[in-house]
């Protein structure tokens, strides 16, 4: 009979663990999870009541998840875990647009809309915008029929789904680009808002001193046949939280400007009222493998 101590059971887990699996990208994956976590529990001579702390901590993390809201996704962003994974995965180069999280407020299902329309359903007094932009391949060829998946925050700093008195789907909607690759939708300008702090990921943050604010942005899901899927924000220029992401995302090149437009034409074509806030911002695709 083997005695279990500090000095061998890492070693004994290790060959229990990594000697009886088929599959050798699940047998690097769980070896390397345990010698990691083995290092750490030794390093920090971690002490039960502490053990058991992080045990409720992560059992809170998943009584907080529903069909709604991803508590454990949020406190991968927190942590820099969700755009380190991204970073690994998604490396761009050339024309390809930067990748950044999805964020734990995604939801499948939005409406597909009419070119120009507008995603907003309840207005809460914000800046109203007018988004335009055109998907590019590689080579700086527009796509056509690219589908975008684009959400928000609404004026009050939540989604939908957080919100029991916002319509399902406000600041939600796919568009689809046309013939030169162009795509167009009116919203309201978005706003720097907090990440829930209701649960443990605000614990996480207050204990650490961090706050929990993200910088305005548009999260753009965009696809089409033949090439990668990209998952990114599109930033406000000058928000000052660009430079300290509650969740690490930020990136120079998704930076947009919006500019003021009197432009009568746009506004006409738009059903928009002058002045309105414009951005346009052009995205490329790379070709899948």
């Amino acid at each position: 009979m083997r005695d279990f101590t500090v000095e061998n059971l890492t070693e004994i887990v290790l060959e229990e663990y990594g000697s009886k699996t088929k599959d050798p990208r699940f047998n690097k994956i769980v070896t390397s999870l345990i010698s990691h976590l083995h290092d750490f529990v030794k390093d920090v001579e971690l002490t039960e009541k502490e053990w058991f702390e992080a045990i409720m901590f992560l059992t809170k993390t998943g009584h907080t998840c529903d069909d709604k809201r991803q508590e454990f996704i949020l406190l991968s962003d927190v942590l820099g875990v969700s755009m380190l994974v991204d970073a690994i995965n998604h490396p761009k180069g050339g024309a390809g647009t930067e990748s950044t999280v999805l964020g734990p407020f995604y939801v499948e299902g939005a409406p597909e809309m009419e070119d120009g329309a507008s995603i907003i359903k309840k207005a809460y007094d914000g800046e109203v915008s007018l988004i335009q932009g055109k998907i590019t391949d590689d080579t700086g060829a527009p796509i056509a029929g690219a589908k975008l998946d684009v959400w928000q925050t609404a004026g009050n700093g939540k989604y939908d789904v957080q919100d029991p008195d916002m319509p399902d789907n406000n600041m939600r909607g796919v568009f689809k680009t046309d013939a030169e690759g162009n795509f167009s939708f009116v919203t309201e300008k978005p706003l720097p808002y907090s990440v829930p702090t209701d649960a443990t990921v605000g614990e996480l943050l207050r204990a650490s001193g961090r706050h929990a604010m993200r910088p305005a942005h548009i999260h753009f899901i965009v696809s089409a046949d033949g090439y990668e899927s990209l998952t990114t924000h599109v930033f406000s220029a000058n928000d000052e939280y660009l430079d300290s992401d509650a969740v690490f995302a930020t990136k120079s090149s998704l930076v947009g400007d919006y500019q003021q437009s009197n432009d009568a034409d746009l506004a006409a074509k738009y059903n928009l009222s002058t002045p309105f806030t414009h951005l346009q911002f052009d995205m490329g695709l790379m070709p899948s493998a």
